[in-house]
């Protein structure tokens, strides 16, 4: 398939040589907008990939340095001259660009919040960076150097047992009092939260490694290495490995089990605010939550009319339970989820909704999610050409055996399946792979899970569901979208704990307890953006109402509208709408959709 690109006559920044790297002086040259994009992602994954010191003022400021550097160069662009898709390619970079920083504002504030407990980091980090300048290596200094890492690491881990022995003890006492009392050779109690406790943990896991990789790079090859350095190198890295270990067992209380508890990190109001600017909706959070009350209203006055159909009359959740009892038997799971995977195809090519390559159809397979999987992908995913299997294991607990088993019933993998695979997941990202591909470099839960999202939104409306218990098993999971958009942001507006969210999902969704849980760690544990769970539902209201806008009045038919879609890439459905409709962007305009 051809790719179009945008060509616009400005310049591209190169940075080379070693002055560059202390204070970034650009070279330009012309080229179309793909390749400024490109030029700058290739020098944030450069600078990132060589800075590899996580947790360090080195990183974060070399690569602040590189984001201020291309925000100044992207001002001097002459935003007029460029075409349609170059000035979409300018708003992305731009939101590109500030959510960096921002972002590095985020992690220097966290990493200051664990400065004290990794006062040890600093003398660790400047042992990688002596090697990355490839300066003389002194072995007897670098074991004095490494022994004293050990024994500050030994008494960091000595001030939290005896933070956290006075914090069961309830022995609250002022930061004055703590230095007064103190002896000189007495550790200073250390009180940290189970959240910091946790990053912390995480943080050491990191230093392990860059400690690691400068051992690693001497012993064995100079003589006296490793007859200095190895004995304290030992002791160092056995105990970070027990500080990291007590923090995350004791102080965290994070045992790998079922019943750890869930620590999560909220955002707050104003980052939020921000996020949701980046994200180019033109909503408040509040405003986000009423849209995600909406929908969950009506999903639960379908579920009484499919339950009405069943005989259960209103009492929807009922009609539920049956339908998750309709599971497959063990050994039958993948066999169901290829047949829902047919089914699906089947049901767009007939109705010419979209175009799905040869090779797209071709190139997919099953995987099972392991029991240990489970703890964070309880349903149905997807993960390079792979729809990822959930579905009860023999070493299970028998209860959680029933709860995977009723949480992935026939009703409701018949829509998943779709979701993950095709029209949803696997057809969009081998598209994105044809088509613009550069802007992979960006990405929005907006168009990444509205898509397959806004999949859902229509095959309800064109009768996907052939019986009352396909209605509630699509129902269900509209539901949990609308819950998501909920739960979510009122964690991260401090309106929520983590266990008001599983309770929500369990009684408001009816979520297996399991599936619940497992969905709100994934949900708080850090590795998504804090709007994330709000993408799915909104960004496919978002493309059914572009949808509107074009197919319902006769301007494309269905195949064109999405398979154009398809061409913009994982961007904010706002930008595919100005796109598609040519409506004048601005320099330094902000989002004013509303949906």
């Amino acid at each position: 398939m051809k790719r179009l690109l945008s060509i616009a006559g400005f310049c591209l920044i190169s940075t080379f040589g070693s002055e560059a790297a202390k204070s970034p002086t650009p070279t330009l040259t012309c080229a179309p907008m793909e390749d400024f994009i490109h030029g700058f992602d290739t020098d944030r994954s450069d600078v990132s990939r060589f800075y590899d010191l996580p947790w360090s003022s080195t990183r974060f400021e070399r690569l602040q340095q590189v984001y201020t550097n291309w925000q100044e160069q992207l001002g001097k662009l002459d935003f007029g001259s460029l075409d349609q898709q170059g000035k979409i390619d300018y708003i992305l970079l731009r939101n590109e660009l500030k959510g960096e920083l921002l972002q590095g504002r985020i992690s220097e504030k966290r990493m200051q919040e664990m400065d004290e407990l990794l006062s040890f980091r600093k003398q660790l980090q400047q042992l990688e960076q002596a090697r990355w300048k490839m300066e003389a290596v002194d072995s007897q200094t670098s074991a004095s150097t490494v022994s004293e890492i050990a024994d500050q690491v030994k008494k960091l881990k000595e001030r939290v047992e005896k933070g956290k022995k006075a914090k069961d003890k309830k022995e609250e006492k002022s930061g004055d009092e703590k230095k007064e009392e103190a002896k000189p050779d007495e550790a200073v109690p250390l009180k940290i939260s189970p959240l910091v406790a946790k990053r912390t943990a995480a943080a050491i896991g990191d230093l392990r490694n860059t400690l690691k990789n400068w051992f690693v790079f001497y012993d064995g090859y100079h003589p006296d290495f490793s007859w200095w350095v190895k004995k304290p190198y030992d002791e160092a890295m056995a105990n970070m490995e027990s500080y990291a270990k007590y923090l995350r067992e004791e102080v965290a209380e994070l045992k790998g089990k079922d019943e750890d508890p869930l620590i999560g990190e909220p955002v707050g109001a104003e980052e939020l605010a921000e996020q949701i600017a980046l994200e180019m909706l033109p909503y408040t959070a509040e405003e986000l939550i009423q849209i995600g009350e909406r929908e969950f209203a009506w999903c639960e006055a379908r579920m009484k009319e499919a339950s009405q159909e069943m005989g259960f009359g209103d009492d929807w959740k009922a009609a539920l339970k049956k339908v998750k009892k309709a599971y497959v038997p063990p050994g039958q799971q993948d066999t169901s989820i290829a047949e829902h995977a047919r089914t699906a195809i089947a049901f767009v090519k007939d109705r010419n909704l979209i175009t799905i390559p040869p090779l797209a159809e071709e190139i997919w397979r099953l995987t099972m999610v392991s029991p240990e999987g489970q703890k964070t992908i309880p349903y149905a995913a997807y993960s390079g050409q792979n729809i990822m299997v959930a579905y009860a294991k023999d070493e299970m607990k028998h209860e959680d055996k029933l709860m995977s088993m009723r949480g992935n019933n026939r009703h409701f993998t018949r829509i998943t399946t779709a979701h993950e695979l095709i029209p949803g997941h696997h057809l969009q990202i081998f598209m994105a792979a044809r088509n613009r591909a550069y802007r992979s470099t960006f990405s929005t839960p907006f168009l990444v899970e509205g898509w397959s999202l806004y999949w859902e939104l229509l095959l309800w409306d064109l009768k996907y569901a052939q019986t009352p218990e396909d209605r509630i098993g699509m129902l269900f999971w509209r539901m949990h979208r609308s819950a998501r958009i909920i739960v979510s942001l009122k964690f991260h507006l401090g309106q929520m704990k983590p266990k008001e969210m599983v309770d929500f999902l369990v009684d408001r969704v009816s979520h297996e307890k399991l599936g619940a849980t497992s969905e709100v760690r994934r949900f708080i544990g850090g590795g998504y953006s804090p709007l994330y769970q709000c993408g799915y539902m909104i960004g496919g209201l978002q493309l059914r109402s572009l949808r509107k806008e074009l197919v319902d009045k006769g301007k494309m038919t269905d195949k064109q509208f999405h398979d154009t879609v398809l061409t913009y890439g994982p961007i904010p459905v706002e930008l595919i709408r100005a796109g598609m409709l040519n409506l004048p962007l601005k320099k330094d305009g902000l989002s004013q959709w509303k949906f």
